[in-house]
Order: C-alpha cells, then sequence, then structure tokens
C-alpha cells in the first residue's frame, strides 16, 4: 500500500485527479454491475407479486359463483355405473339403442350403442356428465343406420 501511495503522491496534481476520477468512474460501475442485476429481480418480484393479487382479487370475485356451482354439483348416488347410464338411457329415450355394456376396470364402464338418434345420444351424455358428475373417458361415434343415426361406443367413469 506504501508502494502506491508513493506513487500517487509522486505524480502532477493533474495526474492525481485524473487517477482519482478513473477510480470513482471505476467505482460507480462496479456498484452499477452488482447493483442492477438484484434491482431487476425485484423488479420481477414486484411485477409477480402484482399480477398474483390480481388473479386473487379475480378468484375471489368469482368465489360465490364457484360456491354455487359446488352447491348444484351432483351427489353421488349409491347406483352402480352400469344401473345409472340404463336409467338414463331409458329417461332420455334412447333404452332401444343400448346393445350393450360391460365393466372394464378402475371404475370404468364401456356403454355400446347402435342406431341412435345423434340429438338424443348427446342429451345422454350430457345428462350423464351435468346432473349425474360421471366422466366421459372416451367417445366413439361412427356414423351410420339413416340420417342423423349414429352407432357409438362410451367409456365412462363413476364420479
Amino acid at each position: 500500500m506504501d508502494r502506491v501511495l508513493g506513487w500517487f503522491r509522486g505524480l502532477s496534481p493533474r495526474e492525481q485527479r485524473t487517477v482519482l476520477i478513473g477510480l470513482a468512474a471505476c467505482a460507480a460501475l462496479l456498484v452499477l454491475a452488482l447493483l442492477l442485476p438484484f434491482e431487476r429481480r425485484v423488479a420481477h418480484s414486484r411485477q409477480a407479486v402484482q399480477s398474483k393479487q390480481a388473479d386473487l382479487l379475480w378468484l375471489k370475485s368469482v368465489a360465490p359463483q364457484l360456491a354455487s356451482l359446488r352447491r348444484t354439483a351432483p351427489a353421488a348416488g349409491n347406483e352402480s355405473l352400469v344401473v345409472l347410464a340404463d336409467r338414463v338411457a331409458r329417461e332420455t329415450g334412447i333404452a332401444r339403442s343400448l346393445t350393450g355394456s360391460q365393466p372394464i376396470g378402475n371404475g370404468d364402464l364401456s356403454v355400446q350403442m347402435e342406431h341412435v338418434a345423434f340429438d338424443a345420444l348427446v342429451n345422454w351424455a350430457a345428462e350423464l356428465v351435468q346432473r349425474h358428475g360421471v366422466n366421459i373417458v372416451s367417445a366413439t361415434i361412427d356414423g351410420g343406420g339413416g340420417p342423423g343415426a349414429v352407432s357409438a361406443t362410451f367409456v365412462l367413469h363413476a364420479p
């Protein structure tokens, strides 16, 4: 350190000012290089918090709607999925088109229908999903049997 001070004192006043200004500029650049990434992270975090607060406000605004949906959600009955699918088929008028149903494990049921009106089939599926909470895992619908008539296979999962 003494050598550096000796060197500095040996400089002319004008050179000493130049060295001091250079040191101050280097110190400022070093501080900026350290603080800029930190400031960017803080700004990003603030933006994320604002986004989360906006999401929370939206969720609070739709909470009453979600609560009413939960209250009107279908209650799980004691009926088996086979009985439920058959009963809803009778209620929607497509029972005669029901050609078979068989359990395929994990609470799933495969239901086959032939020569059923497409609109009636959609009503049957909607009734199962909306009123009874049944999940449709897959559906295969093929045209045939006349205008508007289809054959279909559904894989249903109990609620």
